[in-house]
């Protein structure tokens, strides 16, 4: 089988029928282009990058994982060239250089005698060369322009999240008739609005005065409601650059290699810190800094100077650097591309955890200089932070916010990177850079910290140490287990849990792990989803999970990470799998030994719903962008499977050793 044949042929049926096919319907599609069997086709389409799936009810084709009626969108990672429509762009950028209005089906210029001053050309040798290097080559203009629509956001106007909030003609939202979004309702979009006509929401794409929108062909125009639903889809319910190979086990916790995932970007902080006890099974990247440079030179190599380059960088008036040579805005050298890789964002992380990155967010003035937001001194200071920033834009990085400074309202486009004076129109240039941090630097935090490989920055200032954890072991270093007497209520309140559905089996000895950075960590994550649950208790499991003995130390030292624990069977979604019934997790406890080892957890599930494979973190809540559930289960009804995606909703409590009768 011609992979690459079947593939093109794919991406091009299902953009020739409006960037989305059922499953069924693609099939025949494809029949009529080349020969291929089921098998194989779903294959092509379960693996490859250029396309998106959204699980429904139905059964699986019979010899393939995917089910009759599973909707597959088109995606891609090739965008329009900003630079290229404003100021010009001198190349090569990796992006078309296209009129906006081409791929809107209607530019003014292209049936009159004047010449558009934008392409209109996809076979030009810049356009053609990044359309061969995305397998784009068998789309016509038109079905081109279909799969831009669906996957560059910049091309069309979002949807008003406030608008879809609170009473009134236009719901929670300020700007009323000035707003740029989108004022439709969500669920209609969705396509699950349960009013209908009755909808106090509009459910009419004509009824909204964007320019954008104004711009497009009838055509177009006609198909809003699909590509809008597309849209939401591709964003929701499938990362589409990390996608996972669909399997039928739920879960497992065996190691994985990493060469069997996409790369991570990610620096591992326990690395930086001197100590990951997950070492070559580590699927994070290892490095000595928080940050490194590299460039693509058939395989990604450190830059020289890479200190000199990061701070530079973090410098928001530098677009470049000259020796070595590497651009910020295209993130090039010369001809070559270059990528940055860091450790998790600050905001991210509780507020002791040392070595993250720190984002700090500047506006430009009309002097040329840059300024960190919510720093400006006197009275026209903005009302926002460079923190606050930092979440909103890691919540939706497509998206804006309001704020102001003065007697003036603003919005900041994540986007396209400005901020707008909503009475002037007057735009600003903003930037996004990091904190510098010198490798002395680096090595002192590590010094002062006195933790080596620990997250915390101090001793911990709140010690809500639990009442029955032994002081006499205790330590702010590392963690120490405990061994539980067979007599203690601990014991018998475990040892019941278990039993419950392992009868047949004798424990040999259950464990308390005692490590106060995780919890500390733990209890600082349950105060944030007590805050955002609007101050009601966050619901808490004891919930089971099986494991390979060889990593249990790793998991006691630094908690459970499915990207390094691996996930060989992600049926609800890519995340660490725990179960209510220690039975279950049973199956998935691998040992050399006669003895096996099985974690209980406590887990903050929260608020959770039904998931899918296709998640790589909890999907939205009903009618927002920006609120998320707090993890999946396999029945919402009846949850005896839960999914989390964040680690630090997980505390690892006890360790029960056990063999089967």
């Amino acid at each position: 089988m011609d992979v690459k044949r079947v593939k093109d042929y794919t991406t091009k049926a299902v953009c020739a029928y409006g960037g989305a096919l059922e499953y069924s319907a693609l099939r025949r599609a494809v029949a009529k282009s080349v020969t291929v069997s089921d098998t194989a086709l779903s294959r092509v389409v379960a693996e490859a990058q250029s396309f998106a799936l959204v699980p429904r009810s139905g059964s699986a084709v019979p010899g393939t994982r995917i089910a009759q009626d599973t909707l597959v969108l088109a995606v891609t990672a090739v965008r329009l060239c900003k630079e290229y429509v404003r100021r010009g762009c001198a190349g090569p950028c990796g992006q078309l250089h296209l009129c906006r209005y081409f791929v809107y089906g209607n530019c003014k210029f292209s049936k009159g005698r004047k010449i558009c001053n934008f392409s209109h050309n996809i076979t030009s040798n810049h356009n053609a060369t990044i359309i061969q290097n995305n397998c784009l080559s068998s789309l016509d203009p038109k079905e081109l322009c279909q799969l831009l629509l669906q996957n560059d956001l910049s091309l069309l106007p979002e949807v008003c999240l406030f608008y879809n909030k609170g009473p009134g003609l236009n719901g929670a939202c300020n700007f009323k008739e000035s707003c740029t979004k989108l004022h439709i309702c969500q669920h209609f979009i969705q396509g699950t609005c349960k009013f209908g006509s009755k909808c106090k929401r509009s459910h009419s794409f004509e009824s909204n005065g964007s320019n954008a929108l104004e711009h497009l062909s009838m055509e177009f125009n006609q198909a809003l409601p699909k590509i809008y639903s597309n849209i939401y889809n591709i964003k929701n319910c499938r990362s589409c650059d990390s996608k996972e190979k669909t399997s039928t086990a739920p879960f497992s916790d065996s190691p994985i290699s990493p060469s069997t995932d996409v790369e991570n970007e990610e620096i591992c902080l326990y690395y930086v810190r001197k100590n990951c006890g997950f070492k070559d099974k580590c699927r994070l990247v290892h490095y000595s800094l928080p940050y490194r440079w590299q460039v693509y030179e058939g395989a990604w190599k450190d830059l020289p100077n890479m200190e000199e380059i990061e701070k530079a960088y973090c410098d928001p008036k530098n677009t470049s650097l000259r020796s070595p040579s590497v651009d910020f805005k295209t993130m090039r050298s010369i001809t070559k591309q270059v990528r940055r890789l860091s450790t998790a964002s600050s905001v991210t992380k509780p507020p002791h955890y040392i070595l993250t990155t720190e984002w700090l967010w500047y506006w430009k003035d009309e002097y040329g200089n840059w300024i960190e937001y919510g720093k400006q001194e006197g009275k026209h200071n903005a009302s926002i932070t460079s923190i606050e920033l930092e979440k909103a834009y890691l919540a939706n990085p497509n998206g804006q916010v309001e704020f102001s400074a003065g007697k003036y309202q603003y919005f900041l486009n994540f986007k396209d990177m400005f901020q707008k004076n909503v009475l002037l129109g007057t735009l600003r240039d903003v930037k996004r850079r990091p904190r510098f941090l010198s490798e002395k630097a680096v090595e002192s935090q590590i010094r002062s910290s006195g933790k080596s490989g620990q997250e915390l920055s101090g001793v911990a200032q709140s010690k809500s140490i639990p009442a029955h954890w032994d002081m006499s072991a205790q330590s702010d270093v590392g963690y120490k287990v405990i061994q539980l007497q067979e007599s203690s209520e601990e014991y018998n309140q475990v040892q019941t849990l278990f039993m419950r559905t392992m009868s047949s089996s004798t424990i040999r000895k259950i464990e308390r792990i005692q490590n106060l950075p995780l919890w500390e960590v733990f209890q600082w994550q349950k105060e944030q989803m007590k805050k955002s649950n609007s101050g009601k208790d966050v619901n808490e499991k004891s919930l089971f999970h099986g494991t390979n003995s060889s990593i249990v130390d790793a998991i006691c030292q630094q908690n459970f990470d499915w990207r390094i624990c691996g996930a060989h069977g992600t049926l609800y979604g890519k995340g660490s799998y725990f179960a209510r019934d220690a039975s279950y997790s049973h199956n998935f406890c691998k040992s050399t030994q006669s003895t096996r080892i099985m974690f209980v957890a406590r887990v903050l599930v929260g608020q959770f719903t039904k998931g899918s494979s296709s998640f790589l973190r909890p999907p939205c809540k009903d009618g927002t962008t920006t609120s998320f559930y707090d993890s999946c289960v396999d029945d919402n009804s009846n949850p005896s499977i839960f999914v989390v995606f964040e680690k630090h909703q997980i505390y690892p409590e006890y360790i029960i050793e056990y063999r089967e009768k």
